[in-house]
């Protein structure tokens, strides 16, 4: 075989595997970044062990469904940094109030999939603020932002309660990504009108969370379609991978802080939550709750959850 043939064999070896992994770093962009992807987050064991179903469970859910339906709503909209309208769905409280909630819905979700936090919150006298991230819901994004680029959307949330609705007391409350979003904004210069952050089943960092993601659910090696694919981000989306750390923005926090994770949790390892409380400056407490998979601990636990917020909720005003 001579030198220019073995040269054109190697060259064709190469270019079959750069266009192999360009065209795999499309597509996972496509199923986990892009709007209209789509994704497989449980499967087996994972979803039993994620989705407790009992007959309370769903009669809950059917009395959250009726007062949701009954509930005075009204509609707020921002425009983001990047000339995104984002939308949000806006329920007063029964009498007047200084205190709002601000939530933020996980990963694939929308604003309404937070209505049983926003009983909770409601029926504590709160003002309740259910934004829809960007790229989902009725907000326009044609990508999914982890949080990151979603922390600057909360600040201008934020902005507008004091504004419009002449809110003194804020908290913030997320789950999930919701969970990672609201740790991402903890990161931020805040007004002094957010007086605390509840954050459930958050992760620590987007490169590790697809990371376990890419072994665990479809059993890939990271390297090298993280890299590609975070490449592929920073030119569609703006954002790279690394820049999604929810652990190093704790570092900056000032606020009061509590951190929620199910013990059972098999799509955001529980060992994160723990990590995310030793990163994070400022007052802080965790509580890591017994048999709840992911996002459950409200539904696992939820008359010692609502208990341990309002007292957290309490002790930040």
């Amino acid at each position: 075989m001579n030198k220019r043939r073995i040269i054109i064999i190697c060259g064709s070896i190469v270019a079959f595997f750069f266009i192999a992994i360009i065209a795999a770093s499309s597509y996972f962009y496509q199923i986990s970044i892009s709007r209209d992807g789509q994704v497989t987050l449980y499967s087996g064991e994972q979803e039993a062990a994620a989705t407790p179903v009992n007959a309370a469970v769903e009669q809950d859910k059917i009395r959250v469904e009726e007062w949701y339906k009954n509930q005075e709503k009204g509609g707020l909209e921002q425009t983001s940094f990047d000339g995104l309208k984002l939308k949000a769905t806006y329920i007063p409280s029964d009498q007047p109030s200084d205190k709002a909630v601000i939530l933020a819905h996980g990963y694939r979700r929308k604003g309404e999939d937070m209505k049983s936090y926003a009983k909770f919150y409601h029926d504590l006298g709160f003002q309740v603020l259910m934004p829809d991230a960007r790229g989902h819901g009725n907000s326009e994004g044609d990508y999914v932002g982890y949080g990151w680029h979603d922390r600057k959307d909360y600040l201008g949330w934020i902005k507008m309660l004091t504004k419009q609705a002449k809110v003194k007391h804020i908290f913030l409350h997320g789950v999930s990504m919701g969970g990672a979003t609201v740790l991402m904004t903890s990161g931020e210069e805040l007004p002094l009108e957010v007086r605390g952050i509840i954050e459930d089943s958050g992760f620590t960092s987007m490169t590790e969370e697809l990371a376990y993601q890419l072994k665990h659910l479809y059993q890939l090696p990271t390297f090298p379609l993280m890299q590609t694919t975070s490449w592929t981000t920073k030119l569609r989306a703006g954002y790279s991978f690394a820049e999604v750390s929810p652990i190093e923005q704790v570092k900056k926090n000032t606020r009061p802080l509590f951190i929620i994770h199910g013990d059972q949790d098999k799509l955001v390892p529980t060992e994160m939550a723990y990590r995310i409380f030793d990163a994070a400056q400022g007052e802080k407490q965790i509580w890591i709750v017994p048999g709840a998979g992911h996002t459950k601990s409200f539904t696992v636990a939820k008359e010692e959850y609502q208990k341990r917020v309002k007292h957290f909720i309490e002790q930040a005003l």
